[in-house]
Formats: C-alpha cells, structure tokens, sequence
C-alpha cells in the first residue's frame, strides 16, 4: 500500500476522493504496485538500486476540471469573478506563510547552533520545524491526510529522493512528509528575506544552473552528505512541467545513489499544478475554480 496525501479546500463543502484532491501515494519493495494511482515515475537505471530496496512514492492531485464551462460565453462574468477570488487567495496564502515563517525562522536561529554541534548533516531539528512551517501554512487552505508513511525509510537512513515538479506548492507538500533531505535550489533563492536565510540553516545546496562548475559542486557536495548519513532530493526533470507530463530524467540523481549504493525513492506529484500552475505563483485555485475550468488549460 502506498503513501497517500489529500489536499482539499477548507472553506469548500465536502467533496469525494478523486475529483478534487491531492494526494500523495508510497508503495514499498521493488515489485509493488502502488494502488489508487495513475501515473508513477520508475527509476530509469535500476542499477542504481539494491535489490529489494526500491520504494514508491507518488503524491497525487486528482483535481479535474469541466473544460467545457470556462467557453461557455454565458459563464465568462462569473469566471473572471473566480478568477479574482484565485488571486486573493493566493495574497492570503503568501501572508499566512510569511507569517509563520518569521517567527518559525527565529526557533530556527536559535537551535542552529546545537544543531550544527550535534546534527550538522541531518540537521533534524532544523526540518522538523520546516515541517511546521509547511503544515501550518497548507491546513490554513488544504486538509492533508497521510497514508502508508511507513513504506519511506527513516531519518536515519540515507537515501536519493526524486520527484517530478509541477508547482511551487510541491515544496510545501513534500516538507510535510517529515523527512530531512537536503533540497538543490537555485542560489537567488537564497537572497530572499527570511525564507532564503532558512533555507540555509536547513542545509539547501545551492546550484547556478548554467554553470558546470556549480553542478558539478553540487552533486560533490550532494555524494558527500549522503556518505555522511543525509538524504538528498532531486527534481530530475530540472524545472517545472507546463502540461503535467513527466519529462526527461537529468542524471544526476542516479549518479548520486550510483556512488554512494544507497536507494533511490521515487515520488510522483499530480496536481498541484493545476491549484498553483507554473508561471501564475500569484493565483492558489480553489474546487470552484477548478470545476469551471479556471488553470487547468
């Protein structure tokens, strides 16, 4: 059985699994077949895995959308209206993280130094408040539900972790997952006013992407966290998907797991593009958005 993440509108009324929710699914052991799921992302060199150690995690958005409605001429008012509550709510949803992250990032500061004394690659105390962070910002907006947590490894045990991207929301869903692993981002991230300076203290690396030196720094950087008992996350496709299609895998995750012969988890997000599409980060859809057709084209 897998691992399964819900993310539901809180103001909307209750709707069924399926239509509307995000979700994520694990399954665990190499011949599993993860259940309640439509697309997975398989490991391309399964050299890279020891036998039997092979994990699945999918997260999962099954928000689906009336395409018909959002050209239907005498619904174009009403859309632009909904259009309007999509940017509001997404002004909300930035407040509310940017709130919380003020004052999570001072327990931050100030747990740094023993955790640089105690735990300096895992840095657990440091996610374990990321993980607030995340939780506290999405339940103002998504109820989560969790299933099959247990086919993940520990914290204890290092590992590769790869997903697709599809949205800025894919951060927050996959730091409420609780796991410490070390994300790669570009290094402008890290000139952002409180959220830039966490992701420091939480042990991002960082990456010039047109730069091979800094690449090839990364993933040096990326083998020696592993060897030292941290785990890693990659986005293999290298940027976000525009139509939610899975792209082409980079190497440098595999190369990772290769040399240090620790397994690789595969995650699989769906949807979250279609509440946060790529290029619209100002907008956070609602089920009412979405029903009419609004960010999903």
């Amino acid at each position: 059985m897998g691992t399964l993440v819900w993310l539901r509108p809180t103001a909307a009324p209750a709707v069924p699994a399926g239509p509307s929710a995000a979700h994520v699914v694990a399954g665990g052991g190499i011949n599993a077949r993860p259940r309640r799921v439509s697309m997975a992302s398989r490991c391309p060199n399964p050299r890279v895995l020891q036998a039997g150690r092979c994990r699945w995690l999918v997260a999962r958005s099954g928000v689906t959308a009336a395409a018909a409605a959002a050209d239907d001429p005498e619904d174009s008012s009403g859309l632009s209206d909904l259009q309007v509550a999509s940017r509001i709510r997404g002004v909300f949803f930035y407040a509310v993280t940017a709130v919380v992250a003020i004052f999570l990032f001072i327990a931050m500061v100030v747990v740094h130094p023993l955790v640089l004394l105690f735990d300096r690659h895992r840095r657990r105390a440091q996610h374990y408040i990321a993980k607030i962070w995340a939780t506290l910002t999405v339940s103002m907006f998504y109820k989560l539900e969790v299933e099959g947590m247990e086919n993940l490894p520990p914290n204890s045990s290092p590992a590769v972790f790869v997903a697709n991207h599809q949205s800025f929301l894919d951060i927050y869903t996959l730091l409420t997952l609780g796991r410490c692993f070390k994300f790669i981002s570009k290094t402008s991230i890290f000139m952002l006013p409180i959220i830039g300076w966490a992701m420091y203290l939480l042990g991002v690396i960082p990456l010039r992407r047109m730069d091979s030196r800094s690449q090839l720094d990364c993933l040096k950087r990326c083998v020696d966290l592993v060897k030292k008992g941290a785990s890693v996350f990659f986005f293999p496709e290298g940027t976000r998907s525009k139509d939610g299609k899975l792209g082409i895998f980079k190497r440098g995750a595999f190369s990772v797991a290769a040399k240090t012969g620790v397994p690789v988890i595969p995650i699989t997000l769906l949807g979250t593009g279609k509440l946060m599409p790529p290029g619209m980060e100002s907008n956070l859809n609602s089920d009412t958005l979405l029903l009419h057709g609004y960010g999903v084209h």
